[in-house]
């Protein structure tokens, strides 16, 4: 059963340096999370609507095989190396759901 990760950033970036590299360490595993975890981007930053309430500041969509694979992606250590990065540029919000 397909799960997914949401990714919503509820203001603007306020380290854009820190936040780049972040953006460059994923990049440069993008081949191994694909591989390892099955990751598949559905959205980054796409442009958002807002049909009810506030539109966040971005929004990423993550598509994974499995909960337990959206899960090891997160708690890797790869992924919590770039965490570290991203976490205090912005004020952000991970939710993770199971697919149909």
């Amino acid at each position: 059963m397909p799960a997914y990760i949401i990714v919503t950033r509820e203001s603007p970036v306020r380290d854009e340096a820190r936040f780049a590299e972040y953006g460059r360490l994923n990049r440069n595993n993008a081949a191994q999370f694909q591989s390892e975890f099955g990751i598949k981007p559905l959205s980054v930053y796409g442009q958002v609507e807002p049909l009810e309430g506030a539109a966040p500041d971005g929004i990423v969509l993550l598509e994974f095989p499995t909960v337990e694979k959206a899960r090891a992606w997160y708690h890797s250590p790869a992924y919590q190396e770039a965490l570290k990065l991203r976490l205090g540029t912005a004020d952000w919000r991970m939710t993770l759901v199971e697919g149909l």
